[in-house]
């Protein structure tokens, strides 16, 4: 028997361990959701939801009936989708920058995309008040905006950059040969080539600014987002109906993630049909 020859049993044994450990860390990252979804449907006693008393849909039944969790929803998913749109503009330019041209300044560009990714959210909070306060910037919407552009434009990038690593740019010269201009070969070519990463990178800039909490705790001024809600609500009241706003926002991040991977799954097929 050779060193590395194992027994069918040894192999069956440790197949088993494998899969008992893929399990365990499959339940530690995953019970935390569990326990929202489940909590969503519990009736308290009291003001907090953080003991399992009863069953109960009174909580799905009038999710909107506290108005201050209501507002900071709406305040939350305002940021999100203003960020998210203004990230997409400027972070896919920035990889199509980056990826279709050789200049010079590529490789400070390429540093200061990651710069965000790796500087711990308290510095960037702190570091851009400190900018806002210095500019006599009213703290609120706009400076939340702003801060979550900051750190979303870098996820948006690199996102869109590893989706172009694969383009064919073969197919803009075609497409100039055949008569169409620089403007209607990016719009009718390019982007809709590449619009499976672009939604990809929205749905990952929507999703880290809907759950912001530092950057936003320190240039919220007195505007409150939906994590900043929930970080009060524990020591005033903590009801059900923020389980379940939590749980419509998680069905609702995995309806469209199906929906980006079946989109994604049929570019594919009608790209390899082409070829």
């Amino acid at each position: 028997m050779t060193p590395g020859h194992r027994q069918p049993g040894q192999r069956r044994w440790t197949g088993w361990m494998l899969d008992a450990y893929a399990a365990l860390v499959l339940l530690y990252l995953f019970l935390p959701i569990f326990v929202i979804v489940a909590y969503s449907f519990n009736k308290p006693l009291g003001k907090f939801n953080f003991v399992w008393k009863s069953f109960s849909f009174d909580a799905w039944r009038d999710p909107f009936v506290f108005p201050a969790l209501v507002e900071a929803m709406k305040m939350s998913l305002k940021v999100a989708a203003v960020s998210t749109s203004v990230s997409l503009v400027f972070g896919t330019l920035i990889a199509l920058a980056l990826t279709r041209y050789t200049w010079k300044g590529a490789g400070p560009v390429n540093l200061l995309l990651v710069l965000p990714l790796t500087t711990p959210e308290v510095v960037l909070g702190s570091s851009l008040l400190a900018l806002f306060l210095t500019m006599n910037a009213p703290t609120g919407f706009w400076t939340i905006v702003i801060a979550h552009i900051m750190f979303s434009v870098s996820y948006v990038a690199l996102t869109v950059k590893a989706r172009i690593r694969g383009f064919d740019w073969t197919l803009e010269e075609a497409a100039m040969d055949l008569g169409a201009t620089p403007l209607r070969t990016i719009t009718h070519v390019t982007l809709p080539l590449i619009a499976p990463g672009i939604a990809a990178a929205g749905m990952l800039s929507f999703a880290l600014s809907l759950d912001d909490f530092i950057i936003t705790l320190f240039n919220a001024g007195s505007d409150v987002t939906y994590p900043l809600y929930v970080y009060g609500a524990r020591r005033a009241a903590f009801p059900p109906q923020i389980n379940v706003l939590a749980t419509a926002i998680l069905v609702s991040s995995l309806l469209l993630l199906g929906a980006t991977v079946l989109w994604q799954n049929r570019s594919l097929k009608q790209a390899l049909v082409k070829e």
